[in-house]
């Protein structure tokens, strides 16, 4: 999501200056005490709230329904735990959460803590219980799958009876899946046989559903009994953060409170870079796993770390080992990475059972996937560029990272080298991040001028401009959005719109994300007298909002395309307005702007477009498959009958397969990667086939393919 490039300004730092003011005034009681961590991580945080947001909220009686609405959704949204009486119990704290916060307490905190913790462990020997006993698929009774639709059980048996259906219900999909793999394995060769092939040799035992059943249980017991150990390790600090995050969530979705290693998560997606081992790691049966080793990183260049070990200690340079055996991964990710040039000592489990100590030294890990990449489509001997963007990453903290606006810039100069007649900007599933980038990005298709407008929650906007008049790129173009645009996707999409530049295509909407966010380390706004008691994590705050130049907000209602497509994710409710308490739509006054004097005719290109879509097998199917998912959708029971179940799930499967097939029939588009990057990769594989992968799911795209036909009508 965007958030503006973090060197603090003047602006900033006042803001910086409230928390600091704030947390003096924690430092002392009344009584000459001092306060505990969670009073002063939530006296800060509300401090900086009521001063710095964008649209501060009061703490009274509302505030607090909306703290204890959206933490009940939180801690138990499934209605899986908790009881009705439970919950009425908790209803007595509605109105007086903000009396809580203010004096530094949380009874409402320690009470659903505790009825949550008794509750787990009450249908913890519940789900065993239960699945000791065979489920008989014959009966006619059907499982609600939507929680929004479904109550918190009544009392105990109640609770019983839901739980009976659900691990049913788990047990009935994998049953059903475990027939799909046999039908598939059932005229399939064993691998290294050396007999006459017989039936006995070229097909594995066929199994009963009975048979399953009894396995399907055994995998569903040993899922809930990792998923419970993931719930018993929750500690004070965990429930802490959720509730923090709760309380700054209540101002609009994207303020967020990040405990310490949830903010360097953050900093990993804006930027493409972290620092550690380059490990890939998943926690299976317990254990720390390694599952894949990042080409490039310090462990592929260290050489013993290999896919399949078990990571048993980890050791800080030459301090004692401590033992991750057990552990929940994120708490393991914490001492395995570090800062580059230090030393981690891994202990590991190799899978012949024989351990081995790894010394490996840190370094920057680039996550590739993370940059543009683009190629050139030859499309009956014109030859277009493609450009896909999966976010605008910027390096905030000037560590010598890359600039998705830099990066754009070069791709666009390596597709002007290659001749290209139009290009396409895919930015499908971007959700945004950094906005000066969006800023310089605009700036590569238009000569100068304004590009979007800022405002705080007072005062005038202020307008960000696009100051060099030189164009990268002024040939035809197209901007690719659907649903999951958001943010500094919406940002340039609507400069480019606003400017008459080229031409967006895309799903209904994009996402509708239109305020902007500043981090806030909360420890170097405390005094040194809470050193005892960091880390406290960072605050996210919304402290402006968007606007296009034409003075729309992109808040809430997104960027409608100038051609809207069918689209595959149309069906789903996703979208800022979707969300819980979501800043509104408004406008203001427009920017001074000048539309480029090539316009696209919008009109004309859309009447063709429609005629096309309307004619193509591929999008028709794809329209009908969307219809069908809007009913399905709304049917939310699902019937325990495996008779039934399966006969719905075959539907679904011919539907889908006969979607996969039209879309398999679709004439491939001859797209490749650039020549001059593939003189650049040589012989190196890891990078063939990146680049391999890359363009592969492109060639049968039929929204890509729509793009380039618009393209070819603008040429």
């Amino acid at each position: 999501m965007s958030s503006p490039r973090l060197k603090i300004g003047l602006y900033a730092s006042v803001l910086l200056a409230v928390f600091v003011l704030a947390s003096y005034k924690l430092y002392r009681r009344n009584d000459g005490s001092s306060p505990q961590k969670d009073e002063v991580l939530i006296k800060a945080m509300l401090s900086g709230l009521s001063q710095a947001h964008y649209q501060p909220e009061r703490i009274d009686d509302a505030f607090s329904k909306r703290v204890f609405d959206l933490y009940l959704k939180r801690l138990d949204g499934s209605k899986k735990f908790l009881l009705q009486s439970d919950v009425t119990a908790l209803s007595q704290h509605q109105k007086s959460i903000d009396d809580e916060v203010q004096r530094g307490t949380h009874e409402f905190l320690d009470k659903s803590t505790e009825l949550m913790s008794q509750r787990v462990k009450d249908v913890q020997g519940l789900y065993r219980e239960i699945l000791a006993q065979p489920f008989d698929f014959t009966a006619e009774e059907t499982f609600e799958t939507e929680p929004d639709k479904a109550n918190f059980a009544a009392n105990a048996t109640a609770q019983r009876e839901e739980w009976r259906k659900f691990l049913k219900y788990q047990t009935l999909v994998r049953v059903s899946e475990m027939m799909d793999e046999q039908t598939k394995k059932k005229d399939k060769p064993l691998a290294a046989t050396n007999v006459t092939p017989s039936a006995a040799t070229t097909s594995e035992p066929t199994r009963t559903p009975a048979q399953m059943e009894v396995e399907a249980r055994k995998r569903v017991l040993k899922y809930f009994d990792d998923y419970f150990k993931d719930l018993s390790q929750t500690d004070a600090n965990d429930r802490l953060a959720m509730y923090a995050n709760v309380i700054a969530n209540t101002y609009d979705p994207h303020t967020e409170y990040f405990a310490p290693r949830d903010k360097d998560n953050f900093d990993i997606a804006m930027t493409g870079r972290f620092e550690g081992i380059g490990a890939t790691l998943q926690e299976k049966d317990g254990q720390i796993k390694v599952a894949d080793i990042v080409p490039g990183s310090a462990s592929y260049r260290q050489g013993e770390l290999k896919a399949g070990d078990a990571i048993i200690r980890v050791a800080q340079g030459a301090e004692e080992p401590v033992s991750v055996e057990g552990w929940r991964l994120d708490k393991a990710i914490t001492l395995i990475r570090g800062k580059k040039g230090t030393q981690v000592r891994l202990t590991v489990r190799k899978p012949d059972n024989s351990t081995k100590i790894i010394p490996i030294i840190r370094d920057v890990v680039v996550i590739e996937e993370t940059y543009a990449q683009s190629a050139t489509i030859d499309e009956k001997g014109k030859k277009l560029g493609y450009i896909k963007l999966p976010n605008f990453y910027a390096d905030f903290n000037d560590n010598g990272g890359r600039s998705s606006a830099a990066d754009v810039k070069k791709e666009l100069e390596k597709l002007k080298q290659e001749n290209v007649q139009g290009v396409v900007l895919d930015l499908r599933f971007n959700g945004g991040g950094s906005l000066q980038d969006a800023v310089e990005m605009a700036g590569l298709f238009i000569d100068s001028g304004p590009v979007v407008q800022v405002r705080g929650g007072q005062g005038a906007p202020t307008i960000l401009n696009d100051r060099d008049p030189r164009v990268q790129y002024s040939g035809p173009l197209v901007v690719l959005v659907n649903k999951y645009s958001a943010s500094a996707s919406e940002i340039l999409a609507a400069a480019i719109q606003d400017y008459k530049r080229g031409v967006i295509m895309g799903s209904a909407s994009t996402y509708g994300k239109g305020t902007v966010q500043r981090i806030f380390d909360l420890d170097d706004a405390m005094p040194a007298e809470f050193n005892s008691i960091k880390p406290f994590g960072s605050l996210k705050l919304t402290t402006q909002k968007f606007y296009r130049i034409n003075g729309g907000s992109t808040q809430f209602k997104g960027v409608i395309p100038d051609i809207v497509l069918p689209d595959a994710y149309s069906y789903l409710d996703q979208g800022e307005k979707e969300t819980d308490y979501p800043l509104k739509w408004d406008e203001i006054t427009p920017a001074r702007y000048r539309a480029w004097s090539n316009a696209p005719a919008i009109d004309k290109l859309r009447q063709a477009s429609t005629a096309r879509v309307n004619t193509s097998p591929s999008f028709k199917q794809l329209s009908d498959m969307v219809q069908r998912m809007v009913k399905r959708k709304d049917d939310t029971k699902v019937s325990l009958k495996l008779v039934n179940y399966r006969a719905e799930q075959v539907q679904a499967k011919t539907e889908s397969d006969k979607y996969e097939a039209i879309q398999n029939a679709a004439q491939p588009m001859a797209i490749a990667p650039l020549a001059f990057d593939i003189r650049q990769i040589g012989a190196d594989t890891i990078k063939v086939n990146r680049a391999s992968r890359f363009v592969k799911p492109l060639k049968k795209d039929i929204t890509l393919r729509e793009a380039v036909a618009v393209l070819k009508d603008q040429i």
